[in-house]
């Protein structure tokens, strides 16, 4: 249903904070923000709900049984459809490591998505992260390692062809073979070259980002640890203040105590709050595929047969209250780890990310207790709670 005004609550506003004012929507877009005055709402809230904007899920695999690799546009739309149940209005599907006709199967399907289903009230589809193959086995984690391989520039430009375009983000680890040459090729594409999966040194993780390399994939996980006397990649995500680190706040990923030092670190800036969750997510215990792995599910961790952690069921809802249980951080820092970063990241901030005249009506309104009442997508409500 659309919805032309939001009258209530307390309206977090561009990157300022909470101001009591009305939103007034019109074709999907913010037209107006606009004090107390505008009358007949379609939404009336409470005044003490609080209005955010939507959150992006920069790293997600699957979700309701569905999962990115499917290679069906049907999965991708049944992801959309379910992601704002937990407030997220826009993500990015995510690849595994798997056979080169696997992913391009997967950018096929994303793109005939992209060009026939990526509706308004539903989850947005805002590009691709490729997440492997180049990467280091033994880092691998939960990626196959059968189809692990050196960077290849040929193969990548081949499969964002068939994406259309789309692939935002790629995951790889820089002391690989080629790995800097490739990070120097996509970068000048526009292309987020997120550092994991990987065993790099701290002078290698150095000679990424000298090549154009911003980012860190799951901080903590598939990574070389720090150590006193080589900094790893963790070293490299904390001493790099000009780059940015996704994190998992599931308590599982990440121990509680760990999520705070990232934070302390890092600081409000500096995070990305993200699911990794595969098709298990919003389903119970059980046993699953990621990748063509068999994972089993039980009490909220995903693993496979080995125990490595494999994906997560991690909703953004659960890992928003997470990360304010763990850090104590403000509503505000919530909302530049859970939007505002990713946005700015993913280069969509020009529409999305934040409650500012002129770009997407992507909303979501939480009650006093900071639970989820409703979220809206270009100007659509996609859930409603109850």
């Amino acid at each position: 249903m659309a919805i032309q005004t939001i009258i209530g609550g307390k309206v977090f506003v561009g990157e300022q904070g909470f101001q009591p004012t009305n939103i007034h929507i019109e074709s999907g877009k913010i037209k107006g923000l606009c004090g107390r005055e505008i009358q007949k709402p379609s939404v009336q809230l409470d005044d003490k709900d609080l209005v955010l904007p939507g959150r992006v899920d920069g790293h997600i695999h699957g979700a309701n049984g569905h999962d990115v690799m499917d290679g069906k546009a049907k999965a991708i739309d049944e992801m959309a459809k379910i992601l704002p149940a937990e407030g997220t209005t826009s993500f990015l599907p995510t690849t595994m490591t798997d056979p080169d006709y696997e992913v391009e199967r997967a950018m096929s399907s994303i793109y005939k998505y992209l060009s026939a289903k990526n509706e308004t009230g539903k989850a947005e589809v805002i590009g691709i992260h490729l997440e492997g193959p180049f990467i280091s086995e033994k880092k691998r984690g939960a990626q196959n390692p059968k189809y692990i391989q050196k960077p290849n520039l040929e193969l990548f430009n081949h499969w964002n062809r068939l994406s259309g375009g789309n692939i935002k983000v790629v995951t790889l680890a820089p002391e690989i073979e080629g790995s800097l040459t490739f990070i120097k090729e996509i970068t000048k594409q526009g292309i987020v070259v997120s550092i994991g999966h990987s065993d790099a040194t701290y002078e290698d993780v150095q000679r990424a980002i000298k090549e154009g390399a911003n980012q860190f994939t799951h901080l903590y996980n598939g990574m070389r640890a720090m150590h006193h006397r080589e900094p790893g990649v963790v070293g490299g995500a904390f001493l790099r203040s000009d780059t940015l680190a996704e994190i998992i706040v599931d308590g599982l990923h990440c121990a509680p105590d760990m999520v705070r030092l990232a934070y302390e670190v890092k600081g409000r800036e500096g995070l990305l709050m993200i699911t990794d969750a595969m098709r298990a997510k919003c389903l119970g215990n059980g046993a699953y595929d990621l990748g063509g792995q068999e994972v089993q599910v039980q009490d909220g961790q995903a693993t496979l047969q080995d125990g490595t952690l494999a994906g997560s069921v991690l909703t953004m809802q659960a890992a928003f209250k997470n990360m304010k249980s763990y850090t104590d951080a403000e509503n505000a820092a919530l909302v530049f780890m859970s939007s505002i970063n990713p946005a700015k990241q993913y280069g969509i901030y020009d529409r999305k990310g934040s409650i500012d005249i002129g770009k997407d009506a992507d909303l979501i309104i939480l009650d006093r207790d900071g639970k989820l009442k409703m979220t809206i997508c270009r100007g659509e409500i996609a859930y409603t709670r109850g």
